[in-house]
């Protein structure tokens, strides 16, 4: 898969403080790019030089294949964790010049936010005031300006703060509905259930440094434990234990069912799951067997712990 965006070292200090330390991603085209990693990892000072808003002290960013340029501002739509709408224009008005100045037409601009201001139903807003609008209300104008002008690279920071579950939803799926239409998405969050929901791609900074960039499933798969969580109804548990510890390193698990069964995390080792499986079903009935595959969350944990 190509790539649309190349980040080659870039090293941003400011004063004795380095921000990003020779950092280097690469985000493929068509993908949703969980741009991971604590506060103050360095985050936000990436998504700030590739908006071009600062520049970095060395390295070098290419978008599709070109390097970067103040031509590529129209061709990336960025949604800031701190919002930059004027509070005391309307609504419209705003939309109308903020749209204007990504190159859009103003009658293009008019029949864009018509269509938009439509589907998220916000067309009773349009004379409003930003400072009349709630934190949720102000965030869904946000992401329509964002949107737009049709960028191919999209820049999302905390896309879903100061909305409600349901509004939430509701611009969860018009990004995924725009990742089906062609735009790349660059997504940073804190809320790793998102990540999970969203992104095919992820990178991991913590002290300005990359520790971790792949696709999800191929990171998920190196920090695998190679262990399940089992519950199984058995009037026999000492011999269930004891065939289990022949081969298994086993431990307490804890997970909601709806019995009041045996549950048990089985770490295989070198052994198989028909292996563990058939032990479990010569013992008793087995009503839980998944693999405990790491979440987001874990693998986040885990690697910024070290």
């Amino acid at each position: 898969m190509a790539n649309i965006l190349e980040v080659n070292k870039i090293l941003k200090q400011y004063g004795d403080f380095t921000a990003l330390n020779e950092v280097t991603i690469s985000v493929p085209k068509g993908s949703i790019y969980g741009l991971l990693g604590p506060n103050g990892a360095g985050k936000t000072s990436l998504i700030r030089i590739i908006n071009q808003i600062t520049m970095p002290d060395k390295g070098e960013i290419l978008l599709d294949g070109e390097v970067l340029s103040p031509k590529h501002i129209q061709q990336i739509g960025y949604l800031p964790e701190e919002r930059g709408l004027y509070k005391s224009m309307k609504v419209g008005e705003q939309c109308l010049y903020l749209a204007q100045l990504k190159g859009l037409s103003r009658s293009e601009a008019k029949k864009q936010l018509d269509y938009w201001f439509e589907k998220l139903e916000i067309q009773g807003w349009w004379n409003k005031k930003i400072e009349e609008l709630s934190k949720g209300m102000a965030q869904k104008v946000q992401f329509v300006v964002c949107i737009l002008h049709k960028p191919k690279l999209l820049i999302f920071d905390e896309p879903f703060s100061g909305f409600d579950p349901v509004n939430a939803n509701v611009i969860k799926d018009e990004i995924l509905e725009l990742q089906k239409q062609g735009a790349t998405i660059i997504f940073s969050t804190h809320r790793m259930e998102s990540v999970e929901e969203l992104c095919d791609h992820i990178a991991l900074i913590h002290k300005s440094n990359k520790l971790i960039e792949g696709k999800l499933s191929d990171v998920k798969k190196e920090f695998r434990t190679n262990s399940f969580e089992v519950g199984i109804l058995t009037e026999n548990v000492e011999g269930l234990m004891f065939d289990l510890t022949q081969k298994f390193k086993i431990a307490p698990a804890d997970f909601k069912s709806l019995n009041n069964e045996l549950k048990l995390e089985v770490q295989l080792g070198h052994a198989n799951s028909n292996e563990l499986l058939h032990i479990l079903t010569q013992k008793g009935q087995v009503t839980h067997f998944v693999e405990k595959i790491p979440s987001v969350n874990d693998i986040f944990i885990k690697t910024v712990s070290k």
